[in-house]
């Protein structure tokens, strides 16, 4: 029996995935061009971004005090990221394993890809410490929030709940007598 014969390697440019994930990574465009539009991973990018772009709008119409604003934008942030991770990837494939997977390029990729790959880092660092310093803040907010009304989520540092703590200061008694 032969082998069965394996369909031919459509051409895809390593250059073009790179900027395709660079600017529209978040909804999966990188991965409908290199898979098609039957790839179930590209189908769901564009949710979680658009979230995101939701909890975006959450929170210029009903200002910061929105929780749910709080959960939605990071996931934009989220999905950015790992956008500008693909975008690094794809543009540091080496050229050869490039062609053994999408096919022979037309032309080396040359610095267009590099300068992807150089924008993705700049723009995904700056997104990623965005994301986790707003996510930090308003968790942290929370919890001051939920200090202040008396309620935490649980066992505190001396391993007693909120309420079994008490509120004035502490009195320690000298068990010692006093010498004569």
């Amino acid at each position: 029996m032969s082998p069965e014969p394996r369909p031919p390697i459509r051409h895809r440019g390593k250059t073009w995935a790179a900027w395709l994930a660079l600017t529209g990574g978040s909804l999966g465009l990188h991965r409908f061009y290199l898979h098609g539009f039957g790839d179930v991973l590209a189908w769901l990018h564009p949710l979680p971004t658009l979230a995101g772009w939701i909890g975006v709008l959450r929170l210029r119409t009903l200002g910061q005090d929105d929780p749910a604003a709080w959960l939605l934008i990071p996931l934009l942030g989220l999905m950015l990221t790992q956008a500008m991770l693909c975008a690094i990837v794809i543009g540091l494939t080496p050229d050869e394993r490039w062609a053994a997977r999408w096919g022979t390029p037309r032309r080396p990729s040359g610095w267009a890809a590099v300068l992807a790959v150089v924008l993705a880092l700049l723009l995904g660092g700056g997104v990623l410490m965005g994301t986790l310093a707003y996510g930090g803040q308003k968790y942290f907010e929370y919890e001051a929030e939920q200090a202040a009304a008396g309620r935490t989520a649980g066992p505190g540092p001396d391993g007693l709940e909120a309420g079994a703590r008490g509120t004035g200061p502490v009195v320690v008694q000298n068990s010692q007598k006093p010498a004569q």
